[in-house]
């Protein structure tokens, strides 16, 4: 093109058709016939090609249940496949009809005191009535009524009241709580069948594989919500306000204020979580957790037959984690670890520890902070003996403690 073009400028406009081999016109010629044989080529191989894969195209399921049986016939976790032809959001939707009857509205119902004008006198005073102090969620158990929610839905209750699926409301006692998991086992008296949610194996889970959120964000008006997302990570570490570390699945499934207790489901409807917190700080989004499954059942068998949750203690109470500016200002040998005051009278103080020692091993593992050392702890049972190592000041010292029962 560019000599063609070098050529019309350089003729003052007027091409030099000795050249160009009959000019212009010869070349659009061509370049039309081209164009035809192209296009006949193009449809020659196309319709080659349907041909030889027509055979494949007639077995295509027109389904989306034909192809999850399909998948699962091949092997394949459907969890883990991507979307074709809606397979997924046929799942989904399955998901939602099976297991939004085994999710409730529970309503945190509290004496509030209220004052102003009361009475024929108007006179100023005050009045106590209840309210809805908080609503959130729950999961179903058991036929028997027992429904697993998070101990922070049904804390500080004076009253609690479950609404099911259907709209029927029933009032609820709380039969335990364990403020460290945030779980809590409440039970109603139903006077018909109940929906009751399936479990899944939440070591099974993997990252990636879908996530589907059911609850009651926002009270009433948004009941049985659900929404979609995935399995974002595993054995996640949040800390809460009084120090307790609790190990979640992270999601970015949507969950909001009025989800917690819910169901995080599987693509197969097995719920393999209990929602319990989202982290909304300006600059985060989709990031959601649930107390995996296996830790729930665990813990609400527990909370079930013995009203709580039985746990090793070392005896102490924690101050802090240590720091480098601590153990510079406190001329003290670590710059990690856990600082403690032994409880008086307990497993710790009895072997000898004493205020202010930093806990640095455990069993000879070593112990950066508060998390290592719970983790470790709840490792062992109740009676077992540990060597805790600790520095005080510039020394480091070696206790053997035998674990005492947790105080909840």
């Amino acid at each position: 093109m560019d000599n063609y073009l070098a050529d019309f400028e350089n003729n003052g406009g007027k091409s030099n058709g000795s050249k160009r081999g009959g000019g212009f016109k010869t070349v659009l010629l061509a370049c039309l016939l081209c164009m035809i044989i192209s296009a006949a080529v193009s449809v020659a191989v196309f319709s080659s090609l349907m041909n030889n894969n027509s055979l494949s195209a007639q077995n295509e399921p027109d389904n989306a249940e034909q192809q999850l049986e399909n998948q699962e016939a091949m092997g394949l976790n459907i969890n883990n496949t991507p979307v074709l032809n809606g397979v997924r959001d046929e799942a989904t939707i399955s998901v939602g009809k099976n297991v939004s009857p085994a999710v409730v509205f529970i309503s945190n119902i509290q004496n509030m005191r209220s004052f102003g004008y009361y009475g024929w006198g108007r006179s100023f005073g005050s009045q106590e009535q209840e309210v809805v102090a908080s609503t959130g969620s729950g999961v179903i158990y058991s036929a028997e009524g027992y429904i697993i929610t998070n101990n922070h839905v049904v804390e500080g209750a004076e009253r609690l009241s479950v609404t099911l699926f259907d709209g029927t409301s029933y009032l609820a006692e709380v039969i335990g709580r364990d403020e460290r998991t945030d779980l809590a086992v409440i039970k109603i008296e139903p006077e018909s069948e109940l929906t009751v949610a399936t479990f899944g194996d939440s070591d099974k889970l993997v990252v990636g594989e879908t996530a589907i959120a059911i609850g009651n964000p926002g009270g009433e008006n948004f009941t049985n919500s659900l929404t979609q997302g995935v399995i974002s990570g595993l054995d996640r570490s949040i800390s809460t306000s009084d120090g307790t570390v609790l190990k979640v699945v992270q999601t970015d499934a949507a969950i909001n204020p009025g989800n917690s207790g819910g169901a995080l489901c599987n693509a197969r409807g097995e719920v393999i979580g209990i929602n319990t917190i989202k982290i909304s700080m300006t600059g985060y989004e989709g990031m959601g957790f649930a107390i995996p499954s296996n830790d729930v059942l665990d813990i609400c068998k527990q909370l079930i037959e013995q009203g709580k949750v039985i746990r090793p203690a070392l005896g102490v109470g924690i101050v802090c984690n240590m720091t480098p500016q601590l153990a510079y200002y406190n001329d003290i040998a670590t710059e990690s670890g856990v600082v403690i005051v032994p409880t008086s009278g307990g497993a710790a103080a009895e072997a000898g520890m004493k205020d202010y020692d930093v806990i640095v091993a455990l069993d000879n593992q070593e112990v950066e902070g508060y998390s290592e050392l719970q983790t470790i702890i709840f490792e062992h049972e109740i009676g077992d003996t540990v060597k805790v190592s600790v520095v005080r000041g510039q020394e480091t010292l070696d206790f053997e403690v035998t674990l005492q029962e947790l105080e909840n």
